[in-house]
């Protein structure tokens, strides 16, 4: 199964969460995704901020084009000196004039080049937003699914510590057990308590973050399929990273850009030629005087070429050719810069991944042994062979590798999926989105290269991101489908009391 296509899959994850219960209606990843890629803000600014990178092409490539000035003079002559009666009292003059580049060493050209590599380089950038905010929606989703475990998890313990404690109270006023077991009962309901109210809060913040990421809030949440093409090791994974990140891909394109900047810089103590034509009118709109014989009105024209030739220009030349192969010495030290962390990233991903798979592992069986372990102890009460913190200790034991277990799932699903970022394999193309036509960065691009009109725009923009400030406060309700309940913790603490003739209230 390919990247592309593991979110159309139907099927569940093969290491499916054993306490959790899908309902039939219930949000999917891919809809998350979907609805994040469409109206995200992050991801909507960045296609914004290429756009306007586009535009680069022609405002350099303007440099290179014909360039119409006109001018027009109207004087009204207020008062003659006194020596000129020939003057006339008002005229009106128009000049017109096309210059035409025709050398200027490559400056246009390199321009140009600079700002097509440069908006390669934004459409790699633009790759790295949309990895990045699909293992945002990643990890959210995951937290809230994790988060609504433990929530569960806590409230069926806490049930069942009520009603152990209802029971302990019970012997205790028969006299079967101590003021001590009623204590240790009390403190551990009230510490159940306190560590739901912890879990209730962490959920509220997990939803509340889903609904910053992805939009709206989140419903009953469907487990997520499994990740595809995981890489075998960490040196696999670095080499596809190599070759593919797109954030190492934006710092390459951004140094190949500085070279064309150092050829601009030089062209500036160079000659420019244009080729020059200009046309001009003048009309002393009837006043001159009597005697004059000069005409009212008349036109004229000229043809040549210009040259510019810079003789000095107090060092800015030379310091401008200094200051961009420096800037070219730092985008060559940013992209080894950047090759590193994709290294780290790649095999830190890696060893998260690999990590919490061995911890899932673990836990498993660490579930399964503290599920014996309680149900051993319980028995071993009912003939008195074991206290009542023996049991309180295997039921906090058996939570607590639950909940190991359940944020083990989750660390293990978002390592994956940051791995796969970091190789370049998280984005809209490779997922395989179906919510409507995927964003062409290149669209934008062949639509305004070519443009030369001075008068074209752009309709005002729009919002297209949407707002979260109507969004309801996210609660901790758990939905009664979704509750974690585990057998082995329903049943009473004191499910066979040592005096038949107590029964729990």
């Amino acid at each position: 199964m390919t990247m592309r296509r593991f979110l159309l899959t139907t099927a569940a994850m093969t290491a499916a969460v054993t306490f959790a219960a899908t309902p039939a209606a219930a949000d999917t990843l891919r809809e998350a995704l979907v609805r994040a890629y469409q109206t995200n803000p992050t991801l909507s600014g960045a296609r914004a901020n290429l756009r306007a990178q586009d535009e680069n092409v022609p405002i350099a490539r303007a440099d290179g084009l014909p360039s119409v000035q006109s001018t027009v003079d109207f004087t009204e002559t207020m008062k003659n000196a006194q020596n000129n009666f020939l003057a006339p009292e008002r005229s009106l003059n128009a000049n017109a004039s096309v210059r035409y580049p025709i050398l200027n060493f490559g400056a246009v050209r390199n321009s140009v080049k600079a700002a097509e590599t440069r908006i390669e380089a934004g459409r790699a950038n633009l790759r790295g937003t949309e990895a990045n905010m699909f293992t945002a929606v990643v990890a959210a989703y995951m937290d809230v699914i994790r988060d609504e475990a433990i929530v569960s998890l806590n409230q069926q313990n806490l049930r069942t510590l009520e009603v152990n404690l209802q029971a302990t109270n019970d012997r205790f006023e028969v006299g079967d057990l101590t003021r001590t077991d009623v204590a240790q009962s009390q403190a551990r309901r009230a510490i159940a308590e306190g560590q739901l109210r912890q879990a209730e809060a962490q959920l509220i913040a997990s939803r509340e973050t889903y609904v910053r990421v992805v939009g709206n809030a989140p419903g009953a949440l469907e487990l997520p399929p499994p990740l595809p093409n995981l890489p075998a090791d960490p040196e696999s994974a670095v080499r596809v990273a190599l070759d593919d990140n797109p954030v190492l891909l934006a710092a390459a394109k951004a140094r190949d850009a500085t070279r064309y900047d150092i050829n601009v810089a030089k062209t500036q103590r160079l000659p420019r030629v244009s080729a020059v034509v200009g046309g001009s009118y003048y009309n002393y709109l009837g006043t001159l005087p009597g005697g004059s014989s000069s005409p009212g009105d008349g036109v004229g024209a000229t043809a040549g070429l210009s040259m510019t030739l810079p003789l000095f220009q107090g060092g800015r030349p030379a310091a401008q050719v200094r200051q961009a192969q420096a800037r070219r010495s730092q985008a060559i030290e940013q992209v080894t810069e950047t090759e590193r962390g994709v290294i780290a990233q790649s095999r830190a991903a890696y060893a998260g991944w690999q990590s919490a798979q061995q911890v899932i592992r673990s836990s498993e069986i660490a579930v399964e042994a503290n599920r014996l372990s309680l149900e051993g102890v319980r028995a071993e009460n009912s003939v008195g062979t074991r206290t009542i913190l023996d049991i309180l200790n295997a039921e906090q034991e058996l939570l607590n590798s639950q909940v190991t277990l359940v944020t083990a799932r989750r660390d293990a699903y978002v390592a994956g999926f940051s791995l796969l970022a970091a190789m370049g394999r998280a984005e809209a193309e490779d997922l395989g989105l179906d919510g409507g036509p995927l964003y062409d960065p290149v669209a934008n691009y062949d639509r305004v290269r070519r443009k030369y009109s001075d008068w074209g725009s752009d309709p005002d923009p729009q919002p297209i991101a949407t707002r979260t400030v109507d969004s309801a406060p996210q609660t901790a309700v758990v939905s009664p489908n979704a509750m974690a309940n585990d057998p082995v913790l329903q049943p009473p603490v004191d499910s066979a009391p040592a005096n038949p003739a107590i029964t729990p209230r």
